[in-house]
């Protein structure tokens, strides 16, 4: 090959590939998760001995821009609706309670005598007190002495298995989560004087005899997906790059025949970050040709401990719009670090099946340059 043919070629090359990787492009993606920062939960039951109201109450400690400083009590109520008491400091808003259990009932700024909640070595101490909606006295007193090492583990609650009609799909990983051991242990919960029996563990852990009294100081709330109506937000990138920032997420892309496809996203948090992957890379919406039809995997995870969700995924293009459905149907898989939490994820299977009745779907359609998503969740048997 003549010296000037090779000249003419490897000029060609060079311009072809520099308008190439020059070349921006906008995608859409359909995918988010939201991050409620949160300090520490306790989860106090006593539905084997109920209040008129009441079943259980829920500490909540805060400290971030987002929901101000202060603590929350959620009270669980017989009917399956949650009251929310909060302290001043706080501005929780009214639309994350929808998925609990049925829904918020009330939601009420009180003051808290002396609210404390600490994890030290010998376990939980907690303190609250405060006028609940009818102007009754609840007391909640938890003093932990226990002289044996605390051996938390990683959990999902499972606390979208109540909800009946879920706007958004509740992650809630409990990293170093345990139970308050009955021993060594001096527990009080009153409401308007009457004491009640708080519920036991049925089944011993570590060798040692347990309440349900649980609790993490290291909690993950997210909520995956949230039920959306609007435009999409446009993402501009460099065509044939593979990673892509936007706000706390790092997304993770790959390219085949000119199109886009997401192998993963990592919502970053303060916390640890939240990881969605798919096994077969989702097409992103921007390049499916009319008729195109897809189906795959996908999990998320967090901290190792906390194990894994995963499922199906199908989306599809028809004449006007795009089409997806997720749905859960692997469950959540535990990581199990003990006899006893194996047995009790086996006989609880709820704690393993409840991801199972979630399904998310979303409609895209284009409007000029923009996409417009409408999206829900619903619950499935």
């Amino acid at each position: 090959m003549k010296p000037i043919r090779i000249l003419i070629i490897l000029n060609y090359l060079c311009i072809h590939f520099t308008a190439t990787a020059n070349e921006h492009v906008m995608i859409h993606i359909p995918f988010n998760i939201e991050i409620d920062p949160m300090e520490r939960l306790l989860l106090v039951n006593f539905e084997n001995d109920p209040d008129t109201l009441y079943v259980g109450f829920e500490p909540q400690v805060f400290d971030d821009r987002f929901n101000g400083q202060g603590h929350l009590v959620i009270g669980w109520r017989k009917d399956g609706r949650v009251d929310v008491y909060h302290e001043a400091g706080l501005k929780p808003d009214p639309a994350k309670y929808d998925i609990a259990g049925k829904g918020l009932a009330n939601m009420i700024e009180r003051e808290m005598v002396h609210a404390y909640f600490e994890i030290d070595d010998r376990g939980v101490q907690a303190h609250y007190q405060f006028l609940d909606i009818h102007d009754r006295m609840v007391h909640i007193r938890i003093a932990e002495k226990h002289p044996g090492k605390r051996k938390p583990f990683g959990l999902l609650a499972p606390m979208g298995a109540a909800a009946e009609n879920p706007s958004a799909m509740p992650l809630v990983f409990l990293h170093d989560f345990y139970f308050v051991r009955r021993k060594h242990t001096d527990i009080e919960v009153s409401v308007n004087g009457h004491v009640h029996r708080v519920d036991k563990l049925p089944i011993p852990m570590d060798f040692r005899s347990m309440t349900f009294i649980r609790y993490s100081p290291e909690p993950l709330i997210a909520t995956f997906n949230p039920a959306f109506t609007g435009t999409m937000p446009a993402l501009e990138l460099h065509k044939g790059s593979t990673r892509l920032k936007y706000k706390d997420q790092d997304i993770l892309l790959e390219w085949e025949g000119g199109k886009a496809f997401i192998k993963q996203m990592l919502f970053n948090n303060d916390t640890h970050p939240v990881v969605v992957h798919f096994d077969r890379p989702f097409p992103v919406p921007d390049f499916l040709d009319k008729g195109f039809r897809q189906k795959g995997s996908f999990c998320i995870r967090a901290h190792p401990s906390t194990g894994r969700i995963s499922g199906r995924y199908a989306v599809e293009r028809n004449d006007g719009h795009i089409s997806i459905v997720m749905i859960p149907d692997k469950g959540w898989k535990p990581r199990p670090n003990k006899l006893s939490l194996r047995f009790l994820y086996t006989v609880a299977r709820m704690f393993k099946q409840w991801p199972k009745t979630y399904e998310w779907t979303a409609k895209i359609e284009k409007e000029n340059e923009h996409f417009r998503m409408t999206s829900s969740w619903k619950r499935i048997k």
